[in-house]
């Protein structure tokens, strides 16, 4: 079956709001067996959607539309909906209740913007949306199933959720379409591909490979259709297999569990901590280890030794050693891992000193170079890394090596 998302908004064509909503009705729709072929996004005007809608015709099983639902009068999408399926607004007295229940909750005066919600196109089929004001509605026309919600997040997705999906799920039988996602670090795209030419060659014609590059992590992902879900599991998981007996330096996670989330499971498994000094990544790393949820239970505290005076200070940084290596250097990245760890008490530290940029650069030390160090009972290893990125991906950058080495020595017996 195919299927189509159509969005609606000026916000998303200029910038101000990312369409994070395609993303996640593709990912819902795919595991329905449903092939996504089209994303479009198009202006709050009347002709524009009239022609988007139009181009759906005869080409679509199933279209998704989202925004342009609210009570204000740049929100044209009801009505530009009448005049597509020829039909007219209708106060819905269903609509209209949950309208004055809502607003009397917040102890909000009822307007007449608030009751033009209850506009519903006559030939749609209502779906209740408990999140807000404005309703789903459900169309069908010339075999083809259109659904219009609110552009809020939370509101598309209740929408979905409670309506949309166990519909969809009931009305058509469908092809199973796996994916299996297997993160990989250490080599440029390219490289890797070249690597797997004839592990590609080998797939068998149900599965294809993508390869999805971000931030020096390259996702592999396998997608395997057809009918019988129980083969598919099974020709995914042989070809998983292969790739980890190929790669298995490169793969560090599957199903998109990042490197904060893979270092704490393994940091709460082994009841061991981790801190961190961070010069160039300005508190990055920090920011990544604490964004799971639990991480007390293994991060103690960061120093963002930004000033030579702070490595000096407060990690115990000898001056003589910035003043004869520099900042950026091997010595005085692992005296900061040292000076961290024993200043924080904790099993692993890591630190980072580097040169992000656009400034502060010379011809033996370029913007994007950094020194890693990891300090543990096992040692202190480094590594240097040279990246050629604008500041903000430098730092991303900076920060994906750091926890890389830093799960490698985790797992380092």
């Amino acid at each position: 079956m195919k299927a189509e998302i159509l969005t609606i908004g000026d916000e998303l064509l200029i910038g101000q709001t990312i369409d994070t909503n395609s993303a996640w009705i593709g990912a819902e729709l795919s595991r329905l067996g449903f092939d996504v072929y089209r994303i479009v996004s198009v202006h709050d005007t009347r002709k524009d959607i009239l022609e988007a809608l139009s181009n759906t015709v005869g080409k679509s099983d199933l279209v998704l539309i989202t925004g342009g639902l609210g009570p204000t009068s740049d929100d044209i999408t009801k009505q530009t909906l009448c005049d597509f399926f020829n039909t007219h607004l209708v106060v819905n007295a269903e609509v209209l209740k949950m309208v004055e229940t809502m607003m009397k909750r917040r102890n909000f005066p009822m307007n007449e913007n608030n009751r033009r919600q209850a506009e519903i196109p006559e030939s749609c089929r209502v779906l209740k949306n408990e999140r807000g004001t404005a309703p789903g509605m459900w169309f069908e026309n010339k075999g083809t199933i259109f659904v219009s919600m609110p552009g809020v997040p939370h509101e598309m997705k209740y929408i979905m959720t409670e309506h949309v999906l166990p519909e969809l799920g009931h009305r058509f039988t469908s092809q199973a379409i796996i994916h299996r996602n297997i993160m990989t670090y250490g080599m440029p795209e390219a490289r890797l591909a070249e690597l797997l030419t004839g592990f590609e060659a080998d797939l068998p014609p149900e599965i294809r490979i993508a390869y999805l590059p971000g931030s020096g992590i390259i996702k592999l992902r396998l997608t395997a259709t057809g009918q019988e879900k129980k083969l598919l599991d099974k020709s995914i998981e042989e070809q998983v297999k292969k790739l980890y007996k190929m790669i298995p330096e490169l793969i560090f996670s599957e199903n998109e569990d990042s490197f904060e989330m893979v270092i704490g499971k393994l940091l709460k498994e082994k009841k061991q901590t981790i801190c961190t000094a961070e010069s160039c990544t300005g508190g990055r790393i920090a920011q990544l280890l604490t964004s799971i949820s639990g991480s007390s239970a293994y991060y103690k505290g960061s120093v963002i030794a930004y000033d030579n005076k702070v490595k000096i200070e407060v990690l115990k940084v000898p001056g003589t050693k910035i003043e004869k290596y520099g900042a950026v250097s091997e010595e005085v990245v692992e005296e900061m891992a040292k000076g961290a760890r024993e200043l924080l008490k904790t099993d692993y530290s890591v630190a980072t000193s580097g040169i992000a940029g656009p400034d502060g650069g010379t011809e033996d030390k370029p913007v994007g170079t950094i020194w890693i160090a990891v300090a543990s009972v096992k040692g202190i290893v480094t590594e240097k890394h040279l990246f050629w990125y604008d500041r903000i991906s430098n730092i991303d950058r900076f920060s994906t090596a750091a926890l890389s080495l830093l799960r490698n020595q985790i797992i380092r017996r």
